[in-house]
This record gives C-alpha cells, sequence and structure tokens, in this order.
C-alpha cells in the first residue's frame, strides 16, 4: 500500500524516535510512504484561533501535495494533526466558493485542492489504518514477538476521539475503541483506567503550566494504579506532556510515577521483532528499557538484540 506520508512537524523535531519507528514498521506492514517533504504544520488548531484562512491554507496545502501523489490515500502520525485536518478538510468540502478563494493563495505554487465527492480525498492517522486497511487479522499474523506479560494502558487524547461526527466514530467504525483493539492483535493485555479519553494537558502548557502537569501527573498515575506498565499514544504532543514533563508532573501531584509512555508505532514495532534501540526507545524521558523488566517478558528478547 502506498500512502502520502505527513509526519507532522514534532515527529520531526521534539520526537523524531517517532518518525524514525513509523520508518522501521512501515516495511514490515507492506506500507510505502511518499513522504510530503513540503508540507507545512496544520497549525494544531492554536493558528485557526487567530486566523482561521491561514490554517485552512496551509492545510489545504497539504491535501494538495497529497493528492499530486500516486498514494491510496493520506496518513499521519499525530492526531493532533488528524483533529486539526479533520475540522479543516470538513469545511473545505462543503463549501466551493470558500475553496475556490483557498486556491487562488495556493495557485502561486501550481498547487490546488480539489473535491470530489465520488472519490474525496482519505487522510488517515496510523491507527485507524492499522485497524481498517491493513485489519487486524493481518496484524495479528504479522506479530512476530507477541506482547505477553505486557499491560498496556491506551492514552486516546483528545484529537482523535472527539468530535464524532467529524471524525467519523460511529457504530461501523469504533475507532475510540482501536487502541484497545491493537493492543490485543499485538498479544498485549489492555489495562483501562481513568485517563483513557482524557486530555493530556499539552495545549494549555503555555497559559497554566501547574493545571497542565496536573492533568499529566492525574493520567499517569490512575494508569500506574490500574497496573500498567506502560502507555501507548497516537499523539506525540501527548507524549511530549506525558514522558518529556513527567518528572516534573510527578512534582505537581506529589508522588512517584515512572511510567513508559510509548509512540503507537513503537509497540507496533516491538511485536513486529523489532528492538527497543531499533525503535528510538533510548530517547525517551522515562526510558522503558530502565524501567520494565523486559527479561520476565516475551519482549525481553528484543532488549538484548
Amino acid at each position: 500500500m502506498k500512502v502520502a506520508y505527513w509526519p507532522g512537524c514534532v515527529s520531526r523535531g521534539f520526537t523524531p524516535e517517532l518518525h524514525g519507528a513509523m520508518a522501521s514498521v512501515a516495511p514490515l506492514l507492506d506500507i510505502e510512504l511518499i513522504p510530503l517533504d513540503r508540507a507545512a504544520c496544520c497549525g494544531a488548531g492554536v493558528i485557526a484561533e487567530h486566523n482561521q484562512e491561514l490554517a485552512d491554507t496551509l492545510n489545504a496545502r497539504t491535501f494538495a501535495l497529497a493528492q499530486q501523489t500516486d498514494g491510496e490515500l493520506m496518513m499521519n502520525i499525530c492526531s493532533t494533526c488528524q483533529g486539526a485536518q479533520s475540522e479543516c478538510q470538513q469545511r473545505l468540502d462543503a463549501n466551493a466558493e470558500y475553496r475556490t478563494q483557498i486556491n487562488q493563495t495556493l495557485a502561486d505554487e501550481g498547487l490546488s485542492y480539489e473535491f470530489d465527492a465520488a472519490r474525496p480525498l482519505t487522510n488517515k492517522n496510523f491507527l485507524w489504518l492499522l485497524v481498517e486497511e491493513i485489519g487486524l487479522e493481518a496484524l495479528r499474523a504479522k506479530v512476530k514477538r507477541p506482547l505477553a506479560n505486557l499491560k498496556v494502558g491506551p492514552f486516546y487524547g483528545c484529537y482523535i476521539v472527539r468530535p464524532t461526527d467529524r471524525l467519523g466514530i460511529d457504530a461501523a467504525h469504533p475507532r475510540d475503541r482501536y487502541l484497545h483493539m491493537v493492543i490485543e492483535a499485538l498479544g498485549g493485555t489492555v489495562v483501562d483506567y481513568a485517563g483513557v479519553y482524557k486530555c493530556c494537558g499539552f495545549p494549555i502548557i503555555t497559559m497554566n503550566k501547574k493545571a497542565s502537569l496536573t492533568q499529566a501527573g492525574r493520567n499517569l498515575g490512575d494508569a500506574k494504579d490500574a497496573g500498567a506498565d506502560c502507555l501507548v499514544v497516537p499523539c506525540p504532543l501527548c507524549h511530549l506532556n506525558l514522558d518529556l514533563q513527567q518528572p516534573a508532573a510527578a512534582g505537581v501531584v506529589g508522588r512517584s510515577l515512572g511510567l513508559p509512555v510509548l509512540h503507537l508505532p513503537q509497540l507496533v514495532g516491538l511485536a513486529l521483532g523489532l528492538s527497543p534501540a531499533e525503535l528510538g526507545m533510548g530517547r525517551h524521558v522515562v526510558r522503558p528499557t530502565s524501567v520494565i523488566d523486559w527479561s520476565t517478558a516475551v519482549v525481553g528478547a528484543a532488549a538484548a538484540a
């Protein structure tokens, strides 16, 4: 499967291990990535607060670049990008006059975002692609090292689960359960806890750092109390607040945490046979290899690789 690949900003800056892990995992899943190297930031909802048209122009430009490839669809590895881009695409697709206005700005680059109701541009987070395009049975068949004995807490964050209508979450597409399904397909044990669908706190970190770190600390503490060995996230911004800021969050909530937070491609990569080193886990603030006793789990063989 060929996909027009938008890694987003954060995965190429603050969390390069995510970008690297996706590059390592893709061929194991028979995914050919066509990088959208010229694409710009999605705006993460922040730009739209000040200039909606600018945010929509940035995302329409990315969509237009994706349409110039021979990819079957567009894929991202950031649920914040998914949320911002889904909102923009919904607005552009519903208003031909506005879409024409945006395309006039893109014309200087020879770009244009085209909407075809019969064949609309499909943009999916890696999580959605795993379940809907590859399929859980096919994913399960590719597992070389089942994640037995690994108790994983899913952390969806905000942008990939709400609003449900815009994100296409319904009975036929229970996307708010896909992390649960993928963990189980990889052989891991799902740990449900209070923070599964809560905000990580990142969106308010520059406005109220204490509140932001309190949110992160409570989510991590709830998962740890429920028995999770680690969390898995489909969003690098969530990873920043839950991993990079974890020591500070522990201080704010007044308890020890030490809970590893894995990017989704890292969790998949472990089950497909890649080692923690190949997946960049040494870059984490809370290093999974120093917190989890890998020698007692099936994935322990990877740590020795």
